[in-house]
């Protein structure tokens, strides 16, 4: 290296120190590397692309590149001054990937600085196939989460064509084509979560999320929280991060509040504005996102009701019945029950391998005579405990229940006071003996009982059990 005469001792160490730093960047770069003058002359030659050509970094500086590197064009770049990115070159029988760049220098001097980007040009699209791959995977992925997100069922999922739940369907249809809140009721397991479902999917939302909350299964401390979202550090345990709520995560798509009626009274009137302004708060936050949703809620009690004892809000009743839907329950809609029935027996045959039978027509009498207070939650239960045990293909009086054995179509409405008050005497009974093995802690036995402790409670003040437990 030529070194100015006026410079000092100390000026030339330094840039002696720089010239040998950027030499062994140059060096110690994974790709080969090489500088030459306008005239095509190597003036640096990296270790790299030294061991690649088989030959020595130190030999090679002042050679012409014609002489060094086969199929080289420094030498033309340098002459054209335009730069060649991504060219391809052959070298020792491989397709490499190399860029050529005319690089000025202040004072007016001209070098070309070239580098092998890949060590041969399979390996781009070795990397162009990976990349390939990693975007099928995401691709599919979104695609999974989005159905994951998305509705299950569709309108051709509820059974039936009574007159009665085919206007219900047609209601809902329409219904699906307006982002107008829409209220269903009908009485516990006639299908208000598959109505809530087919419409979303109906809807010009329906690629977007359906997001499905619970309002009974949900602490009363939690629910603004789990609806509305919250800040880091909003409340004790709150975490460091954050949390969206259900509304966001169902930001263009569907949001299905079941079990409204035990929606907290306190909570209400924030749920109101939502629905009212499109934006909320989160907990502890001071930012105002706008939202962008369609609102579906479902109860098996009556909200009027509540409104008259206090309990809810009346505002929000009428902002909620905009589209009221009554589900029939299937006692009033006999017609059904044998398509519900042979529906649900090709979906267990589906889904869980169970045998495909027929159902004789002595059990089918039976199955339409009796009034089903559980609804097709019932009828379900009874055809899958009956499936997982028959052993012909076809369903006769001997494989129903005894309840239904004994059922001589003449008392449906004193063996449904019957069937309810066994149901309320059974589950009293699970409560308190939940509560003994539990010694009366009550996060104990709601775990037994596999509850959450608020249900509990809310049972046990229904039921008249003391708080204090059994004595």
């Amino acid at each position: 290296m030529k070194v100015d005469r006026n410079l000092t001792r100390r000026e030339t160490d330094s840039l002696k120190r720089q010239v040998k730093f950027y030499e062994a960047i140059l060096n110690n770069i994974h790709h080969g590397v090489v500088i030459t003058d306008q005239l095509g002359k190597i003036i640096f030659f990296s270790d790299t692309y030294g061991k690649f050509l088989g030959l020595n970094p130190a030999e090679v500086p002042g050679k012409h590149c014609t002489a060094v590197i086969e199929n080289t064009r420094m030498h033309i770049v340098a002459q054209t001054r335009v730069a060649e990115i991504n060219h391809s070159q052959r070298i020792k029988d491989q397709d490499m990937v190399v860029q050529r760049i005319p690089i000025v220098t202040e004072d007016g001097n001209l070098f070309v600085f070239g580098q092998v980007m890949f060590k041969d040009v399979r390996d781009v699209h070795t990397l162009a196939k990976r990349l390939n791959l990693l975007e099928t995977k995401v691709a599919l992925y979104e695609k999974e989460l989005t159905s994951l997100r998305s509705s299950k069922y569709t309108f051709d999922h509820i059974a039936g064509n009574s007159r009665d739940l085919s206007e219900v369907k047609d209601q809902a249809l329409k219904a699906a084509q307006t982002n107008a809140p829409v209220l269903l009721t009908g009485e516990s397991g006639t299908g208000k979560e598959l109505f809530a479902h087919a419409i979303h999917y109906a809807s010009s939302r329906r690629i977007h999320p359906f997001i499905r909350i619970n309002c009974s299964a949900i602490p009363k401390e939690l629910m603004e929280a789990e609806l509305f979202g919250y800040e880091p550090g909003a409340f004790t345990g709150a975490g460091i991060k954050g949390k969206p709520g259900k509304f966001e995560l169902a930001q263009e798509g569907t949001i299905f509040l079941d079990e409204i009626s035990d929606l907290p009274l306190e909570v209400q009137p924030k749920l109101l504005r939502v629905l009212e302004e499109k934006e909320l708060e989160r907990l502890g936050g001071t930012r105002l996102t706008r939202l962008d949703f369609r609102l579906i809620a479902a109860t098996n009690g009556d909200l009027g009701q509540l409104v008259e004892e206090g309990k809810f809000r009346k505002d929000l009743y009428y902002r909620l019945n905009v589209i009221p839907l009554q589900i029939p329950p299937i006692r009033e809609r006999k017609d059904d029950i044998p398509g519900i029935a042979r529906y649900l027996i090709e979906k267990f045959h589906r889904e869980q391998a169970t045998r495909m039978v027929e159902i004789s027509a002595e059990a089918m009498e039976i199955f339409i005579k009796y009034p089903w207070p559980g609804n097709v939650r019932e009828l379900s239960n009874v055809l899958e405990r009956i499936l997982y045990t028959i052993d012909g293909d076809r369903i006769g009086l001997r494989h129903l229940p005894v309840f239904l054995q004994d059922f001589d179509g003449h008392q449906e409405s004193r063996m449904e006071i019957k069937l309810k008050q066994l149901n309320s005497e059974a589950e009293k009974e699970a409560i308190l003996h939940g509560l003994r093995l539990a010694g009366n802690n009550k996060n104990e036995a709601a775990r037994l009982l596999g509850i959450h402790r608020t249900g509990l409670y809310k049972k046990m003040k229904k039921m008249g059990i003391p708080l204090s437990g059994p004595q």
